[in-house]
């Protein structure tokens, strides 16, 4: 039977349903730049459970603990991700993350403009860098007529622990400098890295890694099986902080709560025991979270106990990949050289990299016009015009979208009802023109999105999760996806009528009244297209009255701030860790520290 899910019906059921247990935290990997693309319902102890569910309904609540008033129950979606990690069944499991997309969307705080291509300026005499389905740039193996290369792709790292990273340029930066069990060739296909040869048991639930000989870090000592079961544990350890931390729910636990992984004594092979088959577990393997890293000078470094990445914040750190970072000059440059201890040594041409670390789009196109850069990994939005039919131009397909995002908690919704909070981000969201921002800000033929999970993302069972199909049909007529995307007469009378439920009030002229103004922020770093392109929803939403501020930080400070909900609405871009739609699902579980939106908190 073909089912249809309503958004906003399945919004107002979050509201009335009684949610049973609570959930148990990239570049998201994906802040690539646009250019380159507490109330609680009481009741006495005599109170039923229904009873409970019923005081919860009139105050807009849960009976499950201390919530913000307007945000959305978040129980029954941690325990749908939860499920779908055990479901075997793949068509069960591709309607799960159906039912999860359609929950997620329901309360419109996660608003998609546009999926992602990547763009990028490179010299015409560079060869050899290439870059997967999931925007990780592989320069290590590079080709340059002086064996130096300078390139950008970002201002001032935030975190170079791999374990701790969560953006698109800190990953690259780990896959120059350190090595995981697997990584993505130049064709964008699985290959052993650290490892010679692997097995997987017939249930799919086992897999032994033997190691290859000879393994070091950069300081020449043995790199073996115990530093990748040291890795493990420790991204898994809450006491680390890894946003990416909940990818290891993958694997089984023991009952002292670590992994159920484990090195041989000698250090030759590592094996790892999964709680369901996982067919993304050896991408998970080439993700830069799972690279190992060097305990002794983690755990020696300075600051340690306050700061479990503070062996990585300045150059001369231990690691085990082609290039080694020895030279850092705060929020300007970095300096990578050849590692004489990687393994793969014989096949790295390059014997310097240097990184430009810059948020000025200007300086960067003029760096690179000038020579002083022969890759650049941002490109000014007043030069995509000009570069775009050059043979230095590059546009490759990625998987992931740009996207803007609300905090569910903030005061903008202090009063309201879950559905009038819903009703509110709604409203806002069809106010913004997203064919102007990819016409004249993206300005990359960009594909305008009106579903989070991107075109092109496998179903998991051998199809592609955006299309409508027997077992299921998005909620728009005649699209696939959540909403119409385009700027009509009609997104503005609806976003209107919407505001009104939610007790706002307008004026002849259709513009909201001063006795119910609404007024936000938009946090956005401070790359010239991201913030050009929260300027043009600061004009789309001012169009019937709504007053945006928009407010600019620094790389890092920016990543902070929108972790820690320190916004109404932010810039967001996520582009997925692997091919497979649970990695756009479970970012948003309540524990995950790439929850920006704060469900369930």
């Amino acid at each position: 039977m073909k089912k249809k899910y309503l958004a906003l019906a399945l919004a107002a059921s979050m509201v009335v349903s009684t949610l049973a247990g609570c959930g148990s935290n990239n570049a998201s990997t994906g802040d690539t730049p646009a250019t380159t693309a507490e109330t609680t319902a009481e009741s006495s102890a005599e109170t039923t459970a229904a009873e409970e569910s019923t005081v919860a309904e009139e105050a807009g609540t849960t009976a499950h603990g201390p919530s913000s008033e307007a945000a959305p129950a978040w129980e029954q979606y941690d325990e749908r991700i939860a499920a779908i990690r055990l479901e075997t069944d793949l068509e069960k499991r591709e309607a799960l993350m159906h039912e999860a997309e359609d929950e997620l969307m329901s309360t419109w705080a996660v608003i998609p403009l546009y999926y992602y291509n990547d763009v990028y300026l490179q010299k015409t005499d560079v060869e050899g860098i290439y870059a997967n389905l999931f925007g990780f740039k592989y320069f290590g193996f590079a080709t340059t007529p002086t064996n130096t290369l300078a390139l950008q792709i970002a201002s001032e790292p935030n975190k170079l622990d791999p374990a701790l990273n969560s953006t698109v340029d800190g990953a690259c930066l780990a896959i120059l400098a350190f090595s995981g069990l697997f990584m993505y060739d130049e064709n964008g296909q699985l290959t052993p890295d650290l490892v010679d040869t692997y097995e997987m048991s017939e249930d799919g639930l086992t897999y032994t890694f033997t190691m290859k000989d000879g393994l070091k870090w950069s300081d020449g000592t043995e790199l073996t099986a115990k530093d990748v079961e040291y890795s493990w544990q420790r991204l898994a350890n809450p006491d680390t902080g890894a946003d990416y931390a909940y990818l290891t729910t993958v694997i089984k636990t023991k009952d002292d709560g670590t992994l159920d992984v484990a090195a041989s004594e000698d250090g030759k092979t590592f094996t790892v025991n999964l709680v369901a088959p996982c067919a993304y577990f050896l991408d998970l393997c080439a993700f830069p979270a799972f690279y190992p890293v060097p305990q002794a000078n983690i755990e020696s470094a300075e600051g340690y106990a306050e700061n479990p990445g503070a062996w990585c914040t300045e150059a001369g750190f231990v690691s085990s990949g082609p290039m080694v970072c020895t030279g850092w000059k705060h929020n300007e440059s970095m300096t990578y050289e050849k590692n004489p201890n990687y393994y793969a040594a014989d096949k790295v041409s390059l014997e310097k990299v240097e990184f430009m670390l810059s948020s000025d789009d200007t300086a960067i196109y003029n760096a690179f016009k000038d020579g002083s850069l022969q890759f650049s990994d941002t490109i000014a939005t007043d030069m995509m015009a000009t570069v775009k039919d050059t043979p230095e131009f590059h546009k490759i397909p990625t998987l992931g979208t740009y996207y803007c995002g609300f905090n569910v908690n903030s005061d903008l919704f202090k009063g309201k009802t879950i559905q009038q909070a819903a009703d509110m981000r709604k409203a806002l969201s069809l106010l913004i023109d997203r064919q102007y921002i990819v016409d004249t800000i993206a300005q990359a033929d960009q594909e305008i999105a009106n579903t989070f999970i991107p075109t092109g993302m496998s179903n998991g069972n051998g199809g592609e999760f955006r299309m409508n199909d027997d077992a299921y049909t998005y909620p728009v007529e005649d699209k696939v996806g959540y909403y119409d995307p385009e700027l009509t007469d009609a997104n503005i009378e609806e976003a209107q009528a919407l505001l009104e439920s939610a007790g706002y009030v307008f004026d002849e002229n259709g513009m909201l009244s001063p006795e119910t103004p609404i007024n936000m922020t938009y946090l956005t770093n401070d790359s010239e297209g991201n913030v050009k392109i929260g300027e043009a929803i600061q004009q789309d939403l001012a169009a019937i009255g709504v007053n945006v501020t928009v407010e600019t930080r620094e790389w890092s400070v920016f990543l902070d701030e929108r972790k820690q909900g320190q916004f109404d609405f932010c810039r967001e871009g996520w582009l997925a860790d692997y091919n497979d739609p649970i990695n756009m699902l479970e970012m948003w579980e309540t524990d995950s520290g790439n929850n920006d939106m704060q469900f369930g908190r």
